[in-house]
């Protein structure tokens, strides 16, 4: 399994609807990955208070697929309209980390 985060970075300039974000990119994302999507998350950024910084990030999703290749064979013919509705939601660059899950744990409750 891998895991796609997308990592949307905090900054004065910053613009992100997350209302929009959650409500129409994410199902839109969901539906054009099909099964090769096992599941998603959206976290987003919340200020700590002192003594703890600022978050770095406004907002991060998470994309659990099976693999790479599945990923990318879903996701490529849909990749310039999923790149074009960005703009409906923010106006930052998103950092993209592809990772391999090696671990990991669900609590019963």
């Amino acid at each position: 399994m891998i895991k796609v985060s997308i990592f949307y970075p905090a900054g004065p300039e910053t613009r992100f609807d997350h209302h929009y974000y959650e409500r129409v990119h994410i199902p839109m994302a969901m539906e054009l990955l099909g099964e090769a999507l096992k599941s998603v998350s959206v976290e987003r950024g919340v200020s700590p208070g002192q003594p703890w910084p600022e978050p770095a990030f406004v907002a991060i999703a998470h994309f659990v697929c099976t693999s790479k290749d599945a990923y990318e064979q879903a996701l490529f013919p849909h990749l310039a309209r999923l790149q074009a509705d960005l703009l409906n939601y923010s106006n930052v660059t998103a950092v993209i980390q592809f990772s391999e899950i090696t671990l990991e744990h669900k609590s019963e409750t």
